[in-house]
């Protein structure tokens, strides 16, 4: 396994943190956000700015680290499609256990079998990034919304409705299409074929 890279402004160092329950130190800091961080219709922008605000508290199995991300969000409306941008808090939550050692203190490489490994403490650094996505992907809207009274895009011809919620087609059930048809001919034939030529009475 790769180890994080220190320079990393999402990697943090737990070297000051001693391995002992009850101590904690805090780290505020100022990242840009990496790339493909959000959903479907929801994203944060690659490169705009993430201010962390976090706690890394020593627990007797590893790290806890908790706090909150400020970030933008650029979404488009799922009713209308236009764009709509925000700032959103993201809780974060995660224990990052310590490696194995042996009784030398060696490093031992263990195989998790669980279906929900524990991220891991390496080098004595804390890698946040699939933490951060975790969170994001969580807390941010599958369908987001300009307002909840957009009332979106006409169904047939793309028209906002917005703009006259009084807006309409025409309807026709292709399954009365026969039926039509057939009154059709029934009117064309009962009809004069003069218009000159009116009907005795």
């Amino acid at each position: 396994m790769n180890s994080p890279d220190p320079k990393d402004p999402l990697v943090l160092d737990a070297r000051t943190l001693p391995r002992r329950p009850g101590f904690m130190i805090t780290v505020t800091r100022t990242s840009p956000a990496p790339a493909g961080l959000g959903v479907a219709m929801a994203r944060v922008p690659e490169g705009s700015p993430i201010e962390l605000d976090l706690r890394l508290e020593s627990v007797l199995e590893g790290i806890l680290v908790s706090g909150t991300a400020d970030l933008e969000v650029s979404a488009e409306c799922s009713r209308c499609l236009d764009p709509v941008e925000w700032h959103e808090d993201v809780e974060l939550t995660e224990l990052f256990r310590y490696p194995s050692t042996d009784a030398r203190g060696a490093v031992v490489e263990e195989v998790d079998e669980s279906e929900d490994p524990l991220p891991e403490v390496q080098d004595d650094l804390i890698d946040l990034r699939p933490v951060l996505r975790d969170a994001v992907v969580i807390d941010l809207p599958l369908a987001p919304l300009c307002s909840e009274e957009c009332l979106g895009l006409c169904p047939d011809c793309g028209f906002r409705l917005a703009e006259d919620p009084q807006h309409e087609h025409d309807t026709f059930d292709p399954r009365w299409a026969a039926l039509v048809s057939l009154a059709e001919q029934d009117d064309q034939a009962t009809r004069p074929d003069d218009p000159d030529v009116s009907t005795p009475e």
